[in-house]
């Protein structure tokens, strides 16, 4: 069987690619990365929210191609099902689909005005007041989460692709000086402690490409 290949965009700049990459990652599936420069148009698109059909980030493994976030995290929880992409409990299991989907689908104020970048940081950044809506609902979701499971991840012991979904949010989170309640500011470092989290930042802060629109002033 041929091994696996997993498109992706700018690691300082795609929450998408983060993602996808994350999922592939907690799923255990070997995989080989492949990069696209930003300057690529279709990751350019993906990247400024500027394209309705997002192909990036792409996985193909075993004849099956796709490159939509959610689609490649339930493919991966049917292929690798040891890997507990999704809770074995049936409730928890709608209840996590439901806040993947949420965060797939919405947020569009956060995703334009607290753009990924992980290579700056901006303390004291001014918060619109319909991202601060959006910031409002993100926390909603992980309270009720760890409320319920206990954490460290949103439900409970094991990571799911819901920690993988929200993991872009957590970096926005610490890049805009967003602060966070003692119970999220410690699933935040947790996720961003996550091996795979160091390793992604690294890389990120190591590219040398820079996207002037996503440079926000300050």
């Amino acid at each position: 069987m041929a091994k696996a290949t997993l498109t992706i965009s700018s690691k300082n700049y795609s929450s998408w690619s983060l993602r996808g990459w994350l999922l592939t990652r907690f799923s255990g599936l070997d995989f080989e990365e492949i990069g696209v420069a930003p300057d690529d148009a279709s990751a350019r698109a993906e990247i400024l929210l500027l394209s309705p059909t997002i192909l990036v980030p792409c996985l193909r493994h075993d004849g099956a191609t796709i490159w939509d976030t959610l689609a490649i995290a339930e493919y991966l929880n049917e292929a690798m099902p040891q890997a507990g992409l999704l809770p074995a409990d049936r409730v928890q299991r709608a209840h996590c689909r439901s806040i993947c989907g949420e965060i797939h689908s919405g947020f569009t104020t956060l995703r334009a005005s607290l753009p990924v970048n992980l290579k700056h940081h901006f303390p004291g950044f001014k918060i619109w007041t319909r991202a601060q809506a959006d910031i409002d609902r993100v926390w909603a979701i992980w309270n009720e989460c760890l409320a319920a499971s206990g954490g460290p991840y949103l439900f409970g012991a094991q990571r799911t692709m819901a920690d993988a979904m929200y993991a872009p949010v957590v970096t926005r989170f610490r890049t805009y000086d967003v602060k966070l309640s003692e119970r999220l500011e410690a699933y935040a470092a947790t996720i961003m402690s996550m091996p795979e989290m160091v390793e992604w930042i690294a890389a990120a802060k190591a590219e040398p490409e820079e996207i002037e629109e996503l440079e926000v002033e300050y």
